[in-house]
């Protein structure tokens, strides 16, 4: 898995594999799930830092884990 963040564009991108992309999926207009064979292979996220999403935290149930 590769985190990347473009703070010009303010886009985060989560690459689980580096499969081809063989269909995206928009969950809404600034979230884009690239999907692969294999199944999901990337998250876009669109003004990621202005929706909250950055900084990345681990919340308490996930650390629980």
């Amino acid at each position: 898995m590769k985190i990347s963040y473009d703070a010009e564009d303010d886009i985060l991108v989560i690459e689980f594999n580096q499969d081809k992309i063989i269909r995206d999926v928009s969950l809404n207009w600034n979230v884009n799930i690239g999907m692969t064979n294999q199944g999901v292979g990337e998250i876009v996220i669109i003004d990621a830092k202005k929706a909250g999403l950055l900084p990345l935290e681990i919340g308490e149930e996930l650390r629980a884990a």
